[in-house]
């Protein structure tokens, strides 16, 4: 009995050993994670830049990159953030600059996946929505957790979401100022392809997105912070 309890709790060490390893380059606030992400954003924002389908549209889709990536970086000292947090950011911004460059009607993986599956619309937009959901629901649990009393909290997921669907809201009264601004020449920013019931699918998929998020990150999340705090 002995020798079996050995040989489990040097199978939990060599677990809790791999799961260490596999965090380590996102754990560490003080690692070169930050920059790295940094880094990978300007360089595809460059490109995405360069020759876009359409300037204004491209504009329209990284406003909250050019917004967000100077606040966060003029943050870092105050208030640096989870390694994982600044990997889905980074994901997240590279996602709206290449719908930026092309699109999201238009984006060719979306083209791919289109023909392949014999979809009747490019789902690239989908995708994007998505991510709108999952990526903000980390950040959001991490602004709740670190600057709040819900730490542990039952009402920490469920507030959320709420703040991830609030966010995928204003994003469609942004959507429909510009539609009201720019007529025709938003369709290409509103990425409706034909489809009435666009919005509605976009903040059901930004729903998706979060719930999905909160499930599957959350722990390793919370080992994040934790690691953050000490």
């Amino acid at each position: 009995m002995s020798l079996i309890a050995a040989a489990r709790r040097r199978t939990a060490n060599n677990s809790a050993s791999s799961a260490a390893s596999f965090e380590a380059p996102f754990a560490a606030p003080s690692s070169v994670l930050p920059g790295v992400c940094v880094g990978v954003v300007v360089v595809g924002l460059a490109v995405s830049a360069w020759a876009p389908h359409d300037r204004k549209t491209w504009l329209l889709e990284v406003v909250w990159v050019l917004i967000g990536l100077p606040l966060a970086v003029l943050a870092r000292r105050r208030f640096p953030l989870s390694g994982l947090l600044c990997c889905l950011l980074a994901a997240h911004a590279l996602v709206l600059a290449l719908g930026g460059h092309y699109t999201y009607a238009q984006v060719p993986l979306g083209e791919w996946v289109k023909d392949g599956l014999g979809l009747s619309r490019n789902p690239y937009d989908r995708f994007g929505h998505l991510m709108q959901g999952f990526v903000p629901a980390i950040l959001v649990r991490e602004l709740l957790v670190r600057t709040s009393p819900l730490r542990g909290s039952r009402w920490l997921a469920p507030l959320t979401v709420c703040a991830c669907l609030a966010f995928s809201a204003v994003f469609e009264m942004f959507e429909w100022a510009a539609a009201v601004i720019g007529g025709h020449a938003a369709d290409a920013f509103l990425a409706t392809q034909g489809d009435v019931w666009d919005t509605q699918w976009d903040m059901f998929c930004a729903l998706i997105g979060a719930t999905v998020s909160l499930l599957v990150l959350s722990k390793w999340h919370d080992r994040q912070l934790t690691r953050l705090a000490g």
